[in-house]
């Protein structure tokens, strides 16, 4: 008598009878899912979406790239994505759950904005000609949202979820051990870079992209410029502002003047004041990045490239505007003393900060370094390609 085994080594007619059940149940109780295959990131050297193409980032002379073909090698990213024209429809199952936020931790965060899908194995691979993979974008059409706030918005808003992995489901198995299902795990769409092909289609019926209806770039983009213009109202420079405080003069010993202070001459508002005793030798008063440039007691001060070598008495402030941040300056009679630099800066980083880092990092021009001319200011990815060593 034979051995009793539910297993068989071949894919057999009990298989293939657990699977064509198992695929009906699909059919009968599942959605329709609308599959933007993934063929590989766009060929570097021909397209250069990102840029020419480089020893990273290769140009595949002969072979057209792939859903394998990795398009950046430093960083192992694939940012311009390549997505078929047509788009497949097949069958998946999922859980529907609500979307609430997470409020145990600080923030509000999306505790179930990731969806498992359990599809149909065979049924996938004869569709679209492979099994999902990492990258694949799904629709689903049950999720569109067919009425918006927004009145301007002639099209219903479409739910998209990028396949972020695949596994065989647990749940998948049958009887005879083979596996009929694959779990996908997905994650919302977000306008980005790698899904420019799917956002950057015109919609049907309309002179505009996917993107300018249902993306949200530019309205954060609004919103971050406002919260930026509210911060810099609220605390235009950085550091601590003690221009509202009066600073004492101190003599030679560091003990403060009292040099006809209690004369009536002192308070008389038609009398100059007395630089030499009224003008205090620092502003200082220990505070992290209190500097800028302003003389303290609203003395007047004069600026320029190099000191002034007439009518200088002292006591007398000069700004040095040569100096990045620019440096404050008192004559005590016989040289110029530093006071302080000009270190109070707005906090927003854009080119009207006048300092040597900035100037740097947002250099714009363009230098020559042994006959090869590189702009001085480029994205990290150009900058740290290698070379090939010939």
């Amino acid at each position: 008598m034979p051995r009793l085994s539910i297993f068989k080594p071949e894919k057999g007619n009990d298989y293939k009878f657990f699977d064509r059940n198992i695929k009906e149940m699909f059919t009968v109780g599942g959605t329709d899912i609308h599959l933007h295959k993934y063929l590989g990131p766009y060929n570097q050297g021909e397209d250069q979406k990102d840029g020419a193409a480089s020893p990273t980032s290769p140009n595949y002379t002969g072979d057209k790239p792939n859903e394998r073909t990795i398009q950046d090698l430093l960083f192992l990213e694939n940012r311009d994505r390549k997505y078929a024209d047509d788009i497949y429809t097949i069958r998946g199952i999922y859980n529907v759950s609500d979307t609430d936020f997470n409020l145990s931790q600080f923030g509000m965060f999306l505790q179930n904005d990731t969806v498992f899908m359990t599809v149909h194995l065979n049924d996938v691979v004869e569709r679209i000609g492979r099994k999902p993979m990492s990258g694949d974008v799904l629709e689903l059409p049950h999720m569109k949202d067919d009425y918006s706030l927004d009145e301007t918005i002639p099209i219903a808003l479409r739910r998209y979820y990028v396949v972020e992995d695949v596994n065989r489901a647990a749940e998948g198995f049958s009887q005879t051990w083979w596996p009929h299902l694959l779990r996908l795990k997905l994650k919302s769409l977000v306008d980005s870079q790698e899904y420019r092909d799917i956002l950057d289609k015109n919609v049907e019926g309309t002179d505009n992209t996917l993107a300018s209806y249902m993306s949200t770039y530019n309205r954060e983009k609004d919103i971050n410029a406002q919260v930026v213009a509210q911060a810099e109202e609220d605390a235009p420079k950085s550091g601590f502002n003690y221009k509202q405080y009066y600073v004492a003069p101190i003599d030679e010993r560091g003990n403060i003047r009292l040099d006809s202070v209690n004369s009536q001459d002192t308070v008389s508002t038609d009398k100059k004041v007395s630089a030499v005793i009224d003008t205090p030798a620092s502003s200082h008063y220990g505070f992290y990045y209190d500097g800028d440039g302003i003389p303290p007691n609203g003395h007047p001060a004069g600026f320029g490239t190099s000191f002034p070598t007439s009518n200088v008495d002292k006591g007398d402030y000069w700004l040095r505007t040569d100096f990045l941040p620019n440096r404050l300056f008192r004559y005590d009679g016989n040289r110029w003393i530093k006071v302080e630099d000009s270190v109070r800066l707005t906090t927003t980083n854009n080119n009207t900060r006048s300092n040597y880092k900035t100037g740097f990092i947002n250099q714009s021009g363009s230098t020559t370094i042994n006959g090869l001319t590189v702009q001085q200011r480029q994205s990290l990815t150009n900058a740290l390609k290698p070379k090939a060593d010939d």
